[in-house]
């Protein structure tokens, strides 16, 4: 008979960061009882281009497909032979896969003692058995993978997916699995981490505006360029580059009493690269390519400009594997005063 999981629980723990100050590095080192008790705590690596963390007035996207979601579960490598017998000599136990926790008697029934177990929260018959090894598979080249969790997908339906208790993978080697790691896992990991520059739109004129003249709009193209996060996954060769775009602006003027340029009020990007067009001088009472005009004055609280950023998304990994991600977005709203134009009566 198959010994059964002792416990199933939540995991919760403290939000982790690798050496590079990124999210994602195994709590406990390569060893240890942080990794019997962690599973959110991916080991994918992240590098951000120009090898620095984002600045920190830079903000994350909100993908605009409201109905997409991240991989909420896939399976990574975790300990060696070495690693696991030492974890397992800490008499603790720990998780076995992302919700279930065995005492230390069924870590070492399995994997040292090679008494078969049952996957826990799979209903496919053909996986619902799982042989045991001997001595933690000492002296074998490889690792032993389980599944980990997205942080912010721990509660969702979805994270049950990955239900196999932890199982051997020989070296160089992916599991022929359908929550295995792809590179567009590792893209999709990387996307929440891209951080692309606080939305602030130039404006002329400035600070105030006045009725029935046009306010340009524009982005400058020295800080709008494209943002790279690197993800990779250490012993498996698998990697990912996420690249997000700034492709076009989008205004609401805060008041029906405005129009916008263009009606739409989605400012495409030029051929040069611009979002928008910068301002010249004498072109104050031209149509702008990107811009608004108030109709009415603001009565005593300043016009709230929304403007909001989107960002194409796209990815390359292992083996020239590519595709694209949902468009991202980050907004931002701007105060603006409008005035009555000053005439003087003679």
């Amino acid at each position: 008979m198959f010994p059964c999981p002792a416990l199933a629980v939540g995991e919760g723990g403290e939000e982790s960061a690798g050496g590079d100050g990124t999210h994602g590095s195994v709590r406990g080192g390569s060893s240890g009882r942080g990794l019997m008790a962690s599973v959110s705590d991916s080991k994918i690596q992240l590098t951000f281009a120009g090898g620095r963390k984002a600045k920190a007035s830079a903000g994350e996207l909100a993908p605009m497909d409201p109905d997409w979601r991240p991989p909420a579960c896939w399976y990574e490598p975790v300990f060696s032979p070495k690693a696991l017998k030492e974890a397992v000599a800490t008499g603790e136990g720990g998780l076995v896969n992302a919700h279930v926790w065995w005492s230390n008697a069924l870590w070492v029934d399995h994997y040292k003692k090679g008494k078969g177990a049952n996957n826990a929260g799979l209903t496919l018959p053909e996986d619902a058995a799982a042989d045991g090894y001997k001595n933690y598979n000492t002296g074998k080249k490889g690792m032993f993978w389980r599944s980990t969790v997205r942080k912010d997908m721990y509660q969702d339906s979805k994270a049950w997916d990955c239900g196999r208790i932890m199982f051997w993978q020989d070296a160089g080697t992916i599991p022929k699995d359908r929550n295995a790691p792809t590179p567009e896992t590792l893209a999709a990991y990387a996307y929440n981490t891209i951080k692309v520059p606080d939305t602030e739109i130039e404006l002329r004129p400035k600070k105030k505006s006045t009725v029935n003249l046009p306010t340009w709009v524009w982005l400058d193209k020295g800080t709008y360029k494209d943002v790279s996060v690197r993800a990779d996954l250490p012993g498996t060769g698998l990697y990912a580059v996420t690249t997000a775009k700034p492709v076009a602006l989008h205004l609401e003027p805060g008041t029906a009493d405005a129009k916008t340029y263009p009606a739409s009020g989605n400012c495409g990007i030029t051929e040069d690269g611009n979002i928008g067009t910068p301002y010249t001088r004498g072109a104050s009472e031209q149509d702008p390519p990107c811009g608004v005009t108030y109709l009415r004055s603001a009565s005593g609280e300043p016009y709230r400009l929304k403007a909001a950023v989107t960002w194409q998304i796209s990815w390359h990994g292992t083996g020239g594997a590519k595709g694209d991600l949902p468009d991202g977005t980050f907004e931002t709203t701007q105060n603006l005063n409008v005035q009555e134009i000053q005439s003087v009566n003679r």
